[in-house]
C-alpha cells in the first residue's frame, strides 16, 4: 500500500490532524478571555518542546526560501501532542492571529492533499 500512498498523504494528514486540534486550542482561547484567571494554551509536540527545553535542536531543518514551512508548522510522524499552559492572559490580537494562520495553514495542506489525490485520480485513468 505504501507505493500508492506515499509518505506525503500520511504527513498531510497527520498535518490536518494537527490543524484541527490546534484550532480548537486557539478557539478555546479566545472563548474564554473573560474568564478570570484563564491563561492561553498552545498544542505542541513533545520532541520539539523537550529540545527547547533542553536547548539542544534535534530537528536540523535550512529554510532557505521564503516559500519553505517553518519547522513548527510540520508534525513529526506519529508526535505526542500536548497542550501546554503558556501562563500569559490571553491576548485577543495574538490569538486572531494564530487562528488566521493556522487557517491559512489548514486550507493549504487540505489543497496539497486534494492535489495529491487528483494526481493518483488521474494515472488511475490513464492505466485504463
Amino acid at each position: 500500500m505504501d507505493p500508492l500512498f506515499d509518505k506525503a498523504i500520511g504527513l498531510l494528514s497527520t498535518m490536518l490532524d494537527y490543524r484541527a486540534k490546534r484550532h480548537k486550542v486557539i478557539a478555546s482561547n479566545i472563548a474564554n478571555i473573560d474568564t478570570p484567571h484563564y491563561t492561553a494554551k498552545d498544542l505542541v509536540f513533545d520532541r520539539e518542546l523537550d529540545a527547547a527545553v533542553k536547548g539542544n535542536e534535534t530537528l536540523s531543518m535550512a529554510r532557505n526560501d521564503k516559500r519553505h514551512l517553518c519547522r513548527d508548522a510540520i508534525p513529526a510522524k506519529g508526535a505526542d501532542l500536548h497542550v501546554v499552559d503558556s501562563g500569559k492572559r490571553v491576548n485577543i490580537d495574538q490569538e486572531m492571529g494564530k487562528l488566521a494562520e493556522n487557517h491559512l495553514m489548514y486550507n493549504m495542506t487540505a489543497e496539497l492533499l486534494a492535489r495529491k489525490f487528483r494526481g493518483l485520480n488521474t494515472v488511475l485513468k490513464e492505466v485504463k
